[in-house]
């Protein structure tokens, strides 16, 4: 991805157990403030386990912690999803256990994923992805850089 603006970044999404390819987006249409949610708007590959298809999604989210005294962050909204042609509702909680360490549990409509974060320096993030595929799990690794 490429942080085109502070609100905007797009690029490109690659699944290669898929053999798919696929453009991803995100634009923070409302900053979320003290007291009320962000709005993101975005596409991406749809969802987890599904062989092709796009999603296209509008969540609400909320840093809670000034409010709770707890680390937490949940989102909640609706996706729309090309592969099964469905809106389905969807949500998940990230929790910032550390600075470095952070977990976020994500409904995306018909099944449950977790995922565990670790933050390196230069902007390296390194992830371990369980997902749920109808009943069955699977364990997978992911990478992103910053830049």
């Amino acid at each position: 991805m490429y942080q085109f603006a502070p609100t905007l970044s797009a690029g490109v999404e690659v699944n290669p157990l898929a053999e798919d390819v696929r453009p991803i987006a995100n634009w923070l249409a409302v900053q979320e403030t003290e007291n009320t949610p962000g709005l993101i708007f975005g596409t991406s590959s749809d969802r987890i386990g599904t062989p092709s298809g796009q999603a296209f999604y509008g969540t609400l989210s909320k840093d809670l912690e000034t409010w709770t005294g707890l680390p937490i962050a949940p989102y909640f909204g609706a996706s729309f999803g090309t592969f099964d042609d469905e809106l389905v509702a969807i949500g998940g909680l990230r929790i910032a256990w550390t600075d470095e360490v952070s977990t976020t549990n994500l409904w995306d409509g018909h099944n449950l994923h977790h995922t565990i974060n670790y933050g390196l320096d230069g902007g390296h993030l390194l992830g371990l992805v369980i997902a749920n595929l109808d009943e069955h799990y699977n364990l997978g690794v992911s990478y992103s850089i910053r830049f």
